[in-house]
């Protein structure tokens, strides 16, 4: 498993875009995470999957409501990875009000859940191989503080506990 002081993987996120700019297409694109963490202070947070009812109801709901907070506590952006596809994932955005606030970061073969050791094997509920439910603060690409939760607890992966890590 990841671990504080390890370096973000190098694997592509997909992130649903709803107007053209930067660079972006509107739709999928990719997000290369390595280049897209260099030299930024990002808050992580990742989730089972999109629409499930605490997900939407505590996890990025705290999130949106704590973005200024955030901001001033040095972050600069703020992304859910959770295993859906960008579509999804944007939908979830839009339900979400999440514009400009959260980057919902699509995690659509785990490939980013693998590659740090945060899986989740729903496989016998039909659900295949998703996410645990985790927070990071993230300096220049390096893992600085990793929270993990417990399975079943909802303790450790809200936007209150990574404010107080980004404030420290």
């Amino acid at each position: 498993m990841i671990k504080v002081g390890d370096a973000l993987p190098s694997v592509t996120l997909q992130e649903y875009s709803q107007v053209e700019g930067n660079g972006c297409s509107i739709g999928p694109n990719p997000v290369q995470v390595r280049e897209a963490a260099a030299g930024k202070t990002i808050a992580i947070f990742g989730l089972p999957g999109a629409f499930t009812p605490t997900c939407s109801a505590k996890h990025v709901p705290g999130y949106v409501q704590k973005f200024d907070d955030l901001r001033k506590a040095g972050v600069d952006e703020i992304w859910c990875v959770s295993v859906n596809d960008a579509f999804v994932m944007g939908a979830w955005a839009r339900d979400q009000k999440c514009g400009g606030k959260v980057r919902m970061l699509a995690d659509g073969s785990a490939e980013f859940a693998k590659a740090t050791g945060l899986t989740l094997d729903l496989t016998g509920k039909g659900m295949g191989l998703r996410s645990t439910r985790y927070s990071m603060l993230v300096k220049d690409g390096k893992v600085a503080t990793l929270n993990v939760e417990a399975p079943g607890k909802f303790e450790v992966s809200d936007a209150e506990t990574i404010l107080k890590q980004a404030s420290a």
